[in-house]
């Protein structure tokens, strides 16, 4: 069966809101029947309930946009991730997940990059599918900045073996920085700064060198800083911002075409 729109203009409900790009139709009426969603400010539990495409629709107390509101307009957010969140769009196993930081209003939104349940610290997300592939794609994708605390001190040795690349099980690894920032008897805290995206990289390095990593905190993509953002807050990107950092890659990679040109 087609589900066609009704003569009176009308959809149902399920539908604007998968439209919308909040979640899918079967989500949607299980958020229906579960009384989380108000049209008009009244409550609907009622599933297949009709209306206008751009009703005032809120979920769980928080206003989505509407298609007129969102249909063309991509967000941009810098997000601290807490340990413990995931960094996809949905999970089978109800784990939390980082899209669940920024309000539904704004409408469907994905991660770019990632990093794993237990780390921590600065991810963007946006709908915006061409900014995505700017920033994590190897020709394009600025520095990264990681705060890694681990159990003992590297010798310099080890720490000069980090910025010349060292042999993981995926192969070489790309020359890094790496900055003692502190050290106790307790352990020893680092700056580690890569280009690579590689599963777990940072992670991975220190434990090449039998280094128990206590955390990892991401604080630092190219010239965007974590800075004084609260753990699980966000704040919106300023275009400018955005600009920035869409110049910044742009750069990167007309950069690396350059290196591989042969003379």
């Amino acid at each position: 069966m087609f589900d066609r729109k009704a003569s009176d203009g009308k959809d149902r409900l399920q539908k604007i809101i998968a439209e919308r790009g909040y979640c899918s139709r079967r989500k949607a009426e299980q958020l229906i029947s579960n009384g989380k969603v108000k049209v008009d400010g009244v409550l609907v539990t009622q599933l297949g309930s009709r209306f206008p495409a751009d009703c005032k629709i809120e979920i769980e107390g928080k206003p989505l946009l509407t298609l007129s509101e969102s249909k063309g307009r991509f967000v941009y957010f810098a997000v601290y991730k807490p340990v413990g969140f995931i960094c996809t769009a949905s999970d089978p196993q109800n784990r939390r997940l980082v899209t669940q930081l920024v309000p539904p209003k704004f409408g469907r939104v994905f991660p770019v990059g990632r990093l794993d349940i237990n780390s921590e610290g600065l991810l963007f997300l946006t709908n915006d599918g061409d900014f995505a592939n700017l920033v994590t794609h190897p020709s394009s994708s600025p520095d990264k900045t990681y705060e890694v605390t681990v159990d003992s001190r590297l010798t310099r040795d080890q720490i000069a073996e980090l910025q010349k690349g060292i042999m993981l099980d995926d192969g070489l690894t790309a020359p890094c920085l790496a900055k003692e920032v502190s050290f106790s008897i307790y352990g020893a805290t680092y700056d580690v700064t890569i280009h690579e995206g590689k599963n777990r990289e940072v992670r991975r390095m220190m434990e090449h060198f039998n280094k128990n990593v206590k955390s990892l905190k991401r604080i630092r993509i190219g010239s965007i800083s974590l800075g004084k953002l609260a753990k699980g807050s966000y704040v919106e990107l300023p275009q400018a911002i955005v600009d920035r950092i869409k110049r910044d890659c742009e750069l990167r990679k007309a950069q690396n075409s350059q290196s591989k040109t042969p003379e």
